[in-house]
């Protein structure tokens, strides 16, 4: 079972990871604008907000990552963050778009029930 949990959490980090790639780099890119569905007019003038939210994606891995590099030591600091990515994922998914409940909130959470079984 924690195998299962840390293959989770580590999913769940490089989701993060390719989101930070995305808002930081990639969000007037052709990749950037296909992702979040965007014209380039809109993404060129809220590509410094995207990239502040990027930033915020890379903690959420950042710590996910830390959580996983203490091994069962790190179980209080996996759930903490992967608690975070659910709230973000559940108000990402009230306020910007529904997708985002199944692309963020419902993978953390999956991933949660697993860390605290494990």
């Amino acid at each position: 079972m924690t195998t299962i949990a840390n293959v989770l959490v580590a999913l769940i980090a490089l989701l993060h990871v390719y989101i930070l790639v995305l808002e930081m780099f990639l969000w007037d890119k052709p990749a950037g604008l296909r992702a979040f569905g965007q014209t380039r007019d809109a993404a060129v003038a809220s590509k410094v907000l995207a990239a502040n939210q990027g930033l915020y994606n890379g903690f959420l891995a950042a710590g996910l990552v830390w959580g996983l590099s203490l091994g069962a030591g790190g179980t209080d600091i996996k759930v903490f963050f992967l608690c975070c990515v659910l709230v973000a994922g559940l108000y990402g998914a009230a306020t910007a778009s529904r997708r985002i409940l199944f692309v963020q909130a419902v993978p953390a959470a999956i991933a949660l029930v697993f860390v605290l079984l494990a």
